[in-house]
């Protein structure tokens, strides 16, 4: 079915709105994310998935610190990036300690990253001595008293950091 009028006219709104705040700052975030992570790939990248977040707002018209959700949005875009690039560098030190006879597939590899990266983002809203807590405790297989003692903190609260994890992790495993 054909766009009415007044449809048309609202998404050609839109994509004035759109095109001319890619014009007006594409050049201006790009530069700042060059020189914040010192390759114009990275930061053409960072740029282009930026713009698609706001592409997909459902109002971009209502905005008004451009600048100011441009930087909110690639900030976290940077620190994700940064965050998996620390679990992958993680994983591969991990891996390289392993006797070579453990070595996994390419595909396990990978699978075992992309397994990493959705428990980061699982928990993603706990504190960071909370997230030591619940991985210590599943990865390492440490006691809560030597947990509380690696962080300076209590078998109780370290009890306390891994339910709420544990919670986390079986809300994700929910059908929705």
């Amino acid at each position: 079915m054909p766009p009415t009028t007044f449809d048309a006219s609202r998404l050609s709104a839109r994509n004035r709105v759109l095109h001319q705040l890619f014009g007006d700052h594409h050049g201006w975030l790009l530069g700042r994310l060059r020189a914040r992570l010192g390759c114009g790939e990275d930061a053409a990248d960072m740029a282009a998935e930026t713009f698609a977040q706001v592409v997909a707002a459902p109002d971009p018209q209502a905005i008004r610190e451009p600048r100011a959700l441009l930087t909110t949005i690639a900030k976290r875009l940077v620190f994700a990036t940064w965050r998996r690039r620390d679990l992958e560098r993680a994983y591969l030190e991990a891996l390289a300690q392993q006797p070579y006879a453990h070595e996994p597939s390419a595909q396990e590899q990978a699978q075992a990253l992309q397994a990493l990266s959705a428990l980061d983002s699982l928990l993603e809203g706990l504190s960071p001595i909370a997230r030591s807590a619940f991985l210590y405790s599943q990865l390492e297989g440490l006691s809560y008293a030597e947990i509380g003692q690696r962080l300076g903190i209590s078998a109780p609260r370290v009890h306390q950091y891994v339910v709420k994890a544990l919670g986390l992790c079986y809300l994700a495993l929910e059908p929705a």
